[in-house]
């Protein structure tokens, strides 16, 4: 009798333990679920973001998908993932969809290349910035436009650059200038430019070093009288959403990122983008 009492007490002490084990178990996973730092990029602006098949080079898994987002971009949203104490996960979003799926929350931040402007910071918040460039002009090598100086060589040029972008408001700039549609993405540009439809788009200097290691046969053409722009458009900065409590906790990682580190960063991106991009 002894021996089945303690057997039955046994078995209720063991069941206890055993639901106490499966109820943390599913708290922590729970828990763990929620401790996600989720980024939007499109993986398609390299060298700050680009798509890649595999892990290479610290690239990381796209949400949803069997490929992988390396850059500029990724590195700098790692680090911040790691201070905020966060997974990173990346989610490829187009770019006319970024700020809807900030919105939303589908994404907890941009990290894409994108500039602070005041028609964006009504909508959302941005962090402190975490890069700077200057605007170039990418044609093709050997054209009439590779020897341009000045952003008036382009007078009569067929010119363009990506849909939504300060890059393209900028073209109104050069007297004379054929100002084609813009264009949703630098790959569609690059083919655009490779077929002759255009003779030259507007970019940021990093995606024109981009475009000259991806093709032999373009040219990165850098102003001595440049585009006027704003710091607020050559800037770029995290897009986060209004009055959010990430905003100073980005800032704080973003000031343990030291100028020489971001130039270092940059460097090894151009380098390492897929020749594709």
């Amino acid at each position: 009798m002894k021996k089945r009492i303690l057997s039955i007490v046994m078995a209720v002490v063991t069941a206890t333990m055993l639901a106490a084990c499966g109820s943390n178990s599913k708290s922590g996973g729970t828990a763990a679920k929620g401790e996600t730092f989720k980024v939007g990029l499109e993986a398609g602006y390299a060298p700050f973001n680009w798509t890649q098949m595999d892990n290479s080079n610290g690239g990381v898994k796209i949400e949803g998908s069997s490929e992988y987002a390396g850059g500029y971009d990724v590195e700098i949203a790692k680090k911040i993932a790691d201070g905020l104490g966060k997974e990173l996960v990346i989610v490829k979003t187009e770019w006319d969809g970024l700020v809807p799926a900030l919105l939303s929350g589908k994404i907890d931040g941009i990290i894409a290349g994108m500039s602070p402007t005041e028609e964006r910071m009504q909508t959302i918040d941005f962090s402190n910035n975490y890069y700077k460039s200057d605007l170039v002009m990418v044609v093709k090598k050997g054209g009439k436009y590779e020897g341009a100086t000045s952003i008036q060589d382009f007078n009569g040029a067929k010119v363009t650059a990506q849909l939504n972008t300060f890059h393209y408001s900028v073209i109104d700039q050069i007297k004379g200038v054929s100002k084609e549609p813009a264009m949703d993405n630098f790959p569609t540009m690059r083919v655009a430019l490779q077929s002759g439809m255009i003779d030259g788009y507007v970019s940021e200097r990093p995606e024109g070093v981009s475009s000259e290691n991806a093709n032999s046969s373009f040219k990165m053409v850098e102003f001595k009288e440049k585009f006027v722009a704003s710091d607020e458009d050559t800037t770029i900065a995290v897009g986060i959403a209004k009055n959010s409590e990430l905003t100073s906790k980005i800032n704080e990682v973003l000031t343990g990122i030291s100028e020489k580190d971001r130039t270092d960063i940059m460097d090894i991106a151009i380098k390492n983008q897929p020749a594709a991009n």
